[in-house]
């Protein structure tokens, strides 16, 4: 049986619902870690989106 946890605190039900998306969140940050050839710079994400939304801008 797992601990129940206070809503307040924690918005899992469960110690156990808590453990378990840790597990989840720790491995998905450690495999984006693993595999940082697929990030892109954060000047070259806002040009391309500055490029976006000067092509849906009125003339």
């Amino acid at each position: 049986m797992s601990t129940q946890l206070d809503p307040i605190v924690s918005e899992f039900e469960t110690q156990e619902q808590a453990d378990s998306y840790d597990r989840w969140f720790r491995t998905k940050i450690q495999h984006s870690i693993d595999n940082p050839g697929r990030g892109m710079p954060h000047d070259q994400v806002i040009a391309q989106v500055d490029a976006v939304i000067g092509d849906c801008s009125p003339p």
